[in-house]
């Protein structure tokens, strides 16, 4: 990477100059590479001459020019760089050389090929999905495809919860509620069933003991109501995939909690965890008869929930196994250090499920475990990790990840269209499963089709449905994993500004462009021709934006890869298209000069590879036509 390059020449000669003034450099000099924000400043820059003015006790200009001398001196960093100049009050500014930047191909990110497991999606099978969990799936597959360009070994795993209160919940709610409507869909009626139930709690206390019954029977696993849950869990969990699907969303196994608990992993788990002094049951108190691990001697904060104090609840009073406590018992196994091992048999194409009486296979055994869970799961999330230190593995816990994301609410009219009061004024609404309030992948992805397809001209090309599914996927990724998402749907369905719809745009015009010009012979074996390294010395202004930019992509995706932060590619993906479609607008291409044609079609056939790339790993389609 050009950035990495540069960085690493510039400490070089920098901790050279802090010995020769006897000062011992240390480890890390924090080397910032930026981009200029004016071309005439060049593609890169670095104020490292400020910060060293103070302890080499000269002018940060006086040490800008020694650093460039020094620099040029080196062949002006590998023949990368044409020029480079000093700028008050200290800046050392770098122009590259576009004739050499242009003869390389586009380069790959550096990866390990270690093993990474992602976990992502994981949403209780006990209704439809909605665009909350839609925001997780489109995330961690993102990274999958981001972790697999980068040369490592990635495995898709989506947890189902099949023993959690959520599924409880719709069991009781078809045993004891009605809802007469008519449904599309089995996870549709459990959604408006959920909403029931939970209404129902309300006013019969007899339906909550109901439910720990259920909740008990479940983990057993051997009764009339282990296997109606069992059939409700799998019918909600093909139906959840099979809306994925059409988001290009895939896994590669189901790991099942049922499994966990009856094959013994989680006995196993408690077995070594009592061995630690870390792992006690409550004898007095609130959490007598809780089994708990103990993250500090400090005492809980007054009217902190039970579950989230200083000690964590693994296993209840009643016996009942929290989320966490399974959660464990899983990372143990997903990181090869329980002595258990899953078999698997097919669910659907392409993906393996864990059942007791299917073969082995070789899964897990990680070593990198990325979880792809909201924010507000952090607690859990940091229990799992003082789990595998107690155990004595510290290594794996450095290697456990969390990619936490803000949540999606609903913006005030969104929210309004679904009968939500909003009177109170707020910024934006929570969804709620269990007041049936929310926007559905289906329903969405349906609305979407229907606005996408009344507004093309012409209707060859990619379909209307799979353009709609790429402008919500690109709407869910290109927010920062931390903010929260306030989902409106008038501004989420629109198809121009930073959208889906623009990029596909973007990229179907180059192959236009690039088909228009094979067809009048202007490019030679498909491919323009190397461009004359005359020509890159006299750019126009925009000619050098598109340059400057597609020289970016391979930090960009560099940096995105090392921050788990697909959004970047977002950005740099939305400006590259901004910038490709400002030079087609000025720079002439088919009419131009034969000197100008052909380095404006190698510039758009350099902007179609690099879009397809971008594209290609955030799981965005590359038409030729739209």
């Amino acid at each position: 990477m050009l950035n990495t390059l540069l960085s690493s020449e510039i400490e070089l000669h920098v901790r050279e100059m802090l010995v020769a003034q006897g000062i011992e450099p240390g480890p890390e000099l924090n080397i910032q590479i930026e981009h200029p924000m004016y071309p005439e400043h060049g593609e890169y820059s670095t104020n490292i001459a400020m910060k060293l003015a103070k302890a080499l006790r000269k002018s940060p200009l006086h040490i800008a020019e020694e650093l460039q001398q020094r620099l040029e001196q080196q062949g002006n960093i590998r023949g990368m760089v044409a020029q480079i100049q000093v700028a008050a009050p200290g800046f050392l500014n770098f122009h590259l050389n576009w004739a050499v930047w242009a003869a390389r191909q586009i380069e790959a990110p550096n990866g390990s090929q270690s093993k990474v497991l992602i976990e992502h999606t994981s949403i209780n099978p006990n209704k439809s999905a909605h665009i909350g969990h839609l925001r997780n799936s489109c995330i961690g597959d993102a990274l999958a495809r981001m972790l697999r360009y980068a040369g490592h070994e990635v495995e898709v795993h989506n947890y189902i919860d099949d023993l959690g209160n959520q599924l409880a919940d719709t069991v009781v709610g078809i045993l004891n509620t009605s809802v007469e409507q008519a449904h599309a869909r089995f996870g549709d009626y459990c959604w408006d069933t959920y909403a029931k139930i939970n209404q129902a709690y309300k006013v019969n206390a007899e339906l909550q003991e109901a439910r720990v019954q259920v909740l008990q029977q479940l983990e057993e696993g051997h009764s009339n109501m282990a296997w109606i849950g069992s059939l409700v869990a799998e019918r909600i969990v093909r139906e959840q995939l099979d809306e994925m699907k059409q988001f290009g969303i895939g896994y590669d196994v189901l790991v099942w909690e049922s499994n966990i608990v009856r094959e013994g992993f989680w006995a196993s788990t408690f077995d070594l965890l009592q061995q630690t002094a870390v792992f006690r049951q409550v004898t007095e108190g609130k959490l007598s008869g809780c089994w708990v691990l103990k993250q500090s001697e400090e005492l809980p904060e007054a009217g902190v929930d039970t579950d989230y104090q200083a000690d964590k609840v693994l296993v209840r009073s009643n016996g009942i196994l929290t989320y966490t406590a399974k959660d464990i018992a899983y990372h143990m196994w997903k990181f090869g250090i329980l002595e258990k091992d899953f078999t698997y048999t097919k669910f659907a194409e392409r993906v393996w499920t864990t059942h007791p009486k299917g073969v082995r296979k070789t899964l897990g055994r990680a070593d990198t475990v990325i979880n792809v869970i909201d924010q507000r799961q952090q607690y859990p999330q940091a229990m799992v990790k003082l789990a595998l230190e107690v155990l004595g593995y510290p290594k794996q816990a450095e290697q456990l990840k969390h990619v936490s994301y803000g949540v999606v609410s609903l913006s005030p009219e969104t929210a309004a269209s679904l009968g939500v009061d909003i009177s109170d004024g707020k910024s934006s609404y929570a969804m709620s499963g269990r007041q049936g309030i929310g926007i559905k992948v289906s329903d969405l992805l349906d609305q979407m089709e229907h606005i996408i397809h009344s507004k093309r001209k012409r209707k060859q090309g990619l379909s209307s449905r799979s353009i709609a599914a790429a402008a919500i996927r690109y709407y869910l990724l290109k927010y920062h994993l931390q903010t929260e998402v306030v989902f409106d749907l008038q501004q989420a369905t629109e198809v121009s500004g930073n959208s889906g719809v623009y990029l596909l745009y973007a990229y179907a015009r180059a192959n236009s462009i690039l088909d228009k010009a094979a067809k009048a012979q202007h490019l030679s074996n498909g491919f323009p021709l190397q461009p004359d390294s005359n020509r890159l010395s006299e750019l126009e202004p925009q000619e050098q934006l598109l340059f400057r930019q597609l020289a970016y992509w391979p930090e960009t995706l560099q940096l995105s890869i090392n921050q788990l932060a697909p959004n970047l590619i977002c950005s740099y993906a939305f400006e590259l298209s901004s910038t490709f479609n400002n030079f087609y607008s000025v720079c002439p291409i088919m009419k131009a000069s034969e000197e100008q044609r052909e380095l404006r079609l190698w510039l758009t056939q350099r902007f179609k590879d690099t879009l397809h790339l971008a594209l290609q790993v955030l799981g965005l389609p590359t038409p030729k036509r739209m």
